[in-house]
């Protein structure tokens, strides 16, 4: 079996063709989330915008929300924590830097001209979850076009809450201080 080379990375022909069968739009995720958003009735939305940085899965300009359904695999899910592949390493720990830094590049750049961004992980659009997370998806949207003063800003729905997260941050602080 050949390689074909990326640069200074070598694939084999069987990845390459792998990741070119890859969808990047209307992924059974993204299909979930706008499913779920005309079933809220919200309608009128367009699809990998052009004119928005990043070409977000789902944007309402009008209401300047900009929504991302990402992959766990492909963009690193904090929530999933999955483990690089295991043939390769070098390859994909760059691959998923790019992914990665591309991500963080869009959404500072949609900060920057007023939208908020919604990030939705797919794990977070599981059965059990699906309910939850496009009922925080829909709060973001219509608390976007209710009017009131916006506050550009990136919401990874599913995240856990600041306070939350402090609280645990200084558990853990403590529960280490007492380790030594």
């Amino acid at each position: 079996m050949g390689t074909l080379t990326s640069g200074d990375t070598m694939t084999s022909e069987a990845t390459h063709h792998v990741m070119q069968a890859n969808k990047g739009k209307n992924t059974s995720p993204e299909l979930k989330v706008r499913s779920a958003l005309r079933a809220a009735g919200l309608t009128g939305y367009r699809l990998h915008w052009k004119k928005a940085p990043g070409r977000p899965d789902v944007c309402f300009p009008g209401r300047r929300v900009a929504i991302f359904v990402n992959g766990c695999f492909w963009h690193r899910c904090p929530h999933c924590e999955l483990p690089l592949p295991k043939s390769n390493v070098r390859f994909w720990e760059e691959k998923f830097e790019r992914n990665v830094a591309r991500d963080a590049r869009d959404n500072a750049l949609l900060v920057t001209r007023g939208w908020t961004v919604v990030v939705v992980w797919e794990c977070r659009l599981r059965r059990d979850l699906l309910e939850s997370t496009m009922r925080d998806v829909i709060l973001e949207i219509d608390r976007a076009g209710s009017g009131e003063p916006r506050v550009a800003r990136v919401v990874e729905i599913g995240a856990m809450p600041a306070w939350r997260l402090r609280l645990a941050q200084r558990r853990l602080r403590k529960g280490r201080g007492r380790v030594r």
